[in-house]
């Protein structure tokens, strides 16, 4: 994915044929431990201070409101959409916006919120001439190819999916069948940025979010080239028992082709870019993950991202917990 490119089955972490979450395969197998709580059903509303130390974290369980303290650190962990709420609620951010909402300003920093990257896919669909059941993971094929030969990396990811992966607008036009398959066509080094940002200051507020995705008319060339990859190989003479036909898009040309990606244009859920590491005056975290300008407090999760990684980001996601883990056992010789 950030070397030439190239087709493979897909590594993901399945057992016992049910999707693994990090969660399960970190965290619960040690549950049992007497320094570990694990609180469900429960709202991080936002981080307290002692001047610039952050010193705990506020709460909803069950409709009741109540603080942790911490004694050494606090790391927040709360992907690119809610540890920007987290900490735009604590007084993190900008400090213009969070006086226009009453939040008393802690630390200002502009770029909390700021940077968002996805990776967009565009569901192209071919009808199955039988129904096989899906397995594993529904999804067991991935490519990574380039939109240009002249580029260093890929800027294009297809997952072949067993099941119809349309959006709400194109379900609408082309009323694909259940017994459709899927080639997600997808742009992995987006250069449109979007952003998230509070709708009022109380934390049951929800969050805005402006994904602005296929704003940059790189990623709209990008995208085109990927539908025309995935039509190619999808009406191959390889997959010609597998298609009853083409679903969507068809033949579109032009405009008509372009409108087709706007409408088609999902998430595949790897958000990052909104607390990013760096040294700019958007930057939120150092090199160690400490927030700018202020004490005990990190973030490890893929907010951090300067850029959203070429491919999926939840192995990106366990490195930058695995180096944030070991960055606090050297400072706190644990």
């Amino acid at each position: 994915m950030e070397g030439v490119g190239g087709c493979s089955i897909m590594d993901v972490l399945i057992r016992n044929a049910r999707r693994q979450s990090v969660f399960r395969a970190y965290t619960f197998p040690y549950m049992d431990r007497p320094n570990l709580t694990v609180l469900t059903q429960t709202q991080v509303i936002k981080v307290t201070f002692e001047g610039r130390r952050a010193t705990g974290v506020e709460l909803v369980r069950e409709g009741k409101h109540f603080r942790i303290g911490a004694g050494r650190e606090i790391v927040l962990s709360l992907g690119a959409i809610n540890t920007p709420k987290v900490l735009m609620h604590s007084g993190i951010g900008d400090q213009s916006t969070l006086r226009s909402l009453g939040i008393p300003v802690v630390q200002h920093l502009p770029g909390v919120g700021q940077n968002f990257q996805d990776h967009v896919g565009i569901g192209c669909l071919w009808e199955h001439p039988e129904f096989p059941p899906p397995r594993n993971n529904a999804a067991e094929v991935t490519f990574f190819w380039k939109s240009q030969s002249s580029l260093a990396t890929p800027d294009l990811q297809t997952c072949q999916g067993e099941i119809p992966i349309p959006s709400i607008e194109t379900a609408a036009q082309f009323a694909p069948p259940a017994r459709s398959w899927t080639m997600l066509a997808g742009v992995v080094r987006p250069k449109s940025r979007g952003r998230v940002y509070l709708s009022g200051p109380d934390p049951d507020d929800p969050m805005r979010i402006e994904p602005n995705l296929l704003s940059h008319p790189d990623d709209i060339k990008a995208a085109l080239a990927c539908v025309e990859l995935c039509r190619e190989i999808g009406n191959s003479q390889a997959l010609r028992s597998f298609a009853r036909r083409e679903v969507m898009p068809g033949n579109l040309k032009g405009s008509e082709l372009r409108n087709f990606i706007r409408d088609g244009a999902i998430s595949y859920w790897h958000q990052s870019g909104t607390a990013k590491m760096g040294q700019d005056a958007t930057s939120v975290v150092d090199g160690e993950l400490r927030v700018y300008g202020l004490n005990s407090l990190r973030i490890a999760d893929a907010s951090i991202m300067p850029r959203v990684t070429t491919g999926n980001t939840m192995a990106a996601c366990v490195v930058i917990g695995e180096r944030a883990a070991e960055m606090l056992k050297i400072a706190h010789r644990a």
